[in-house]
């Protein structure tokens, strides 16, 4: 089997993967602000980084998983202020309709969920360090900021210069930023905001930035030089080329081995936004698909290409879904693994090393479902159920599936399909072929299509 490529965006390639510590991966994805319910841009890099730490782990891996939570932000203090209540409640109601979203989707938990309130104090010792080392100073507003033009590498992830990105900076006379590129590391504490998000530290009583906490979480949990660090394309600058300025400029080494980020949502072709009025929750979707049915969308594009929602894209994929379902309803696909060098268990194993192909992987399903409808093989339906569960696709009952896609369409539910057929058997039988021609009609508006078969066997599948 090929060995796994994934795409650097710090080398801009895809490179061999070759971890620091032979047989184990430690992971880090930037995760939720929890002032609001996760959107279907949040769920796609929930699905996204779980499809890949399934992968390594299918591949042999021991991984260690880390997704933290940001609960302390501009936004946070902002919504709960509005709302009248604390801090702790808005983002706790939050943090627990984030989880109940992912479970829906089928994301398995991290191994590490941590929250940026937790890990003040390792954020106050990073900024220490980076003090003495001449790359963190206190301005005269009382913030704490990072020194850009101090740090040799910074540009090198997003590919910017420093000379492009001060020609698009204008100075805020209201901040002591010595240059309008530097970021802020430690915030001073503001009148009127609650005492909840104020800390003491050695600079004065504030909280801290946004940047510093990755750096700070990932490297109390995973070491401060790790495998993967992953998230959103949107994150690559500033907020993951900050980090690698406050790690490697605390700990004086590489931060991290390979930059993994997926490519954004688009609505029918424009960019998703509050203010064009195309911003969907995930919640909202899944009150009119199945979940399964998002995570399948979602899977079907590859991870760095832009993924185009719409009514119509997620009804093909409902489509997709169901033939992959059909396939398996009647073969009994019981317990059982991969099968030793099979050629689609290969193929399938290739794609997903080739930077996560999950469309080749994909196609590699259909074509194994298309074998199982022409050959009836429980030991090619035992592959196809077998090889999806490793990326969190048809592990549920087909017929409940159906019948579920039938109930929410308001259309046939299994029983009412055979019912159906069978008194069209009877029509043909009796020679009322007028009538026989009305139920096929009548199954074919509710998506139902029928293939007779010799023998007057009639076989049945949703469009």
């Amino acid at each position: 089997m090929s060995e796994l490529k994934i795409y650097n965006t710090l080398a801009r390639d895809k490179q061999t993967f070759s971890p620091i510590e032979p047989g184990k991966v430690r992971l880090y994805v930037c995760g939720m602000t929890v002032y609001d319910y996760c959107h279907i841009g949040h769920a796609r890099v929930l699905v996204v980084f779980d499809l890949v730490q399934r992968w390594l782990r299918a591949s042999g891996y021991e991984v260690t998983y880390v997704r933290n939570i940001t609960d302390i932000d501009d936004k946070i203090i902002k919504r709960a202020l509005e709302n009248g209540e604390s801090i702790h409640q808005l983002t706790e109601r939050f943090i627990i309709a984030m989880n109940e979203d992912a479970d829906a989707l089928g994301v398995q938990r991290p191994d590490h969920e941590p929250r940026a309130t937790q890990y003040v104090p390792q954020m106050l010792e990073l900024i220490r360090k980076l003090e003495q080392n001449g790359l963190a100073y206190k301005a005269s507003d009382g913030d704490v900021n990072y020194s850009v033009r101090d740090f040799p590498g910074y540009g090198k992830l997003s590919g910017k210069s420093l000379d492009d990105l001060r020609a698009g900076e204008r100075v805020d006379v209201n901040t002591g930023k010595r240059d309008p590129l530097d970021f802020v590391l430690w915030k001073a504490a503001k009148e009127g905001e609650p005492d909840e998000v104020k800390w003491d530290s050695q600079w004065g009583c504030g909280r801290p930035g946004w940047h510093i906490e990755c750096s700070a979480m990932s490297s109390d949990l995973l070491g401060d030089h790790f495998d993967i660090h992953g998230g959103g394309q949107d994150l690559q600058f500033p907020h993951h080329e900050n980090e690698i300025a406050q790690s490697e400029g605390a700990h004086q080494h590489t931060f991290v081995n390979y930059w993994m980020h997926n490519g954004f949502v688009r609505i029918d072709n424009e960019k998703m936004s509050k203010s064009l009025g195309n911003f969907f929750t995930i919640r909202d979707v899944l009150k009119s698909y199945d979940p399964e049915v998002m995570r399948f969308f979602i899977l079907r594009a590859h991870y760095r290409s832009p993924l185009n929602y719409s009514d119509a894209h997620l009804d093909d994929a409902r489509q997709g879904l169901t033939r992959l379902y059909t396939a398996l309803k009647d073969v009994p696909a019981d317990a059982g693994g991969l099968e030793a060098g099979e050629a689609h268990a290969l193929r399938f194993a290739e794609a997903l090393n080739d930077d996560f192909n999950t469309p080749v992987a994909m196609s590699v399903l259909f074509e194994l479902a298309n074998e199982v409808n022409r050959s009836r093989s429980p030991q090619h339906a035992r592959q196809l159920k077998a090889l999806a569960g490793v990326i969190g696709l048809l592990q549920r009952d087909p017929s409940e599936f159906l019948k579920g896609r039938a109930d929410a369409e308001g259309g046939l539910d299994e029983a009412g399909i055979e019912e159906l057929i069978a008194a069209r058997k009877a029509a043909k039988a009796g020679k009322n072929f007028a009538e026989a021609d009305r139920i096929r009609a009548e199954l074919t508006a509710a998506g139902i299509v029928l293939e007779d078969k010799p023998g007057g066997l009639t076989e049945w599948r949703r469009a």
